[in-house]
């Protein structure tokens, strides 16, 4: 249907799409409701990989013993997102191909280096997380691609999330950090660029024993925060630094 019948939307959870709709922003009005298709929201262990079906709800995420023993702080993203409602439905497929760089679930997949599992009437194809987004709200994923699945290679390290908001739930974004505390470290940080992003020139510093100052300098060049409703660019930059500092110490 997506490929001979398009354009049309996939609806899963609705809780971004419904939003649009209600407040007459949204150009689109034809849709197709994956809600169905159970198969989609499996948690399970696959060729050694975690891998989170994309109509998994943050619900399923927050009870799910895979996510708590292999990617906990997925869980706890989860957790913050909206309320309870929210949570039943709101699917982590959705959450990514909103493509909102302030979506909560997505710097711990940039951290934990997922990989996204795009199907098309003509064959599977897999894309780095990491490589998926190209700008604010845009990503390489066809018209006619759904996104089925995420997968999470095992790794080691002490993992840490969190979130700045107005308040812990139902409030967007204004920072939200997940990283990894390896031997090289993994930092990716939302709502400070059009898209999320990783830090490679902090995690270096870090990686190299360079000191937290310099390891805040180098996040300060590598973040584009903007002043917008809910902050400001100043805001942002100084509490992405306090984040990177609260991480480094809580996990030494």
């Amino acid at each position: 249907m997506l490929r001979d019948d398009g354009p049309l939307v996939p609806l899963a959870g609705c809780t971004d799409v419904y939003v649009n709709l209600n407040f007459g922003t949204s150009k689109d009005t034809r849709f197709l409701n994956l809600w169905p298709l159970v198969d989609l929201r499996r948690i399970e262990i696959r060729d050694g990989l975690l891998s989170i079906g994309a109509l998994a709800t943050y619900t399923q995420m927050i009870r799910s013993p895979l996510v708590r023993k292999r990617l906990p702080i997925l869980g706890a993203a989860s957790r913050e997102i909206g309320g309870v409602q929210i949570q039943n439905r709101g699917t982590l497929g959705g959450n990514i191909a909103n493509a909102s760089p302030a979506g909560d679930t997505l710097p711990v997949l940039a951290a934990a280096e997922a990989v996204l599992v795009l199907k098309s009437a003509g064959g599977t194809r897999r894309v780095a997380f990491n490589s998926f987004y190209t700008g604010y709200r845009k990503c390489v994923a066809r018209r006619d691609e759904l996104i089925t699945a995420v997968e999470i290679p095992p790794f080691e390290g002490r993992q840490w999330f969190r979130k700045v908001g107005t308040r812990a739930a139902q409030a967007i974004s204004k920072v939200v950090m997940a990283a990894v505390r390896a031997p090289r470290p993994r930092i990716a940080l939302g709502s400070v660029a059009p898209t999320v992003i990783r830090l490679p020139e902090t995690e270096t510093v870090l990686e190299d024993g360079g000191s937290i100052e310099e390891a805040r300098q180098a996040l300060s060049r590598e973040i584009r925060p903007i002043d917008d409703i809910r902050s400001t660019a100043e805001y942002r930059r100084r509490v992405s630094g306090n984040l990177l500092e609260r991480f480094w110490s809580e996990t030494a």
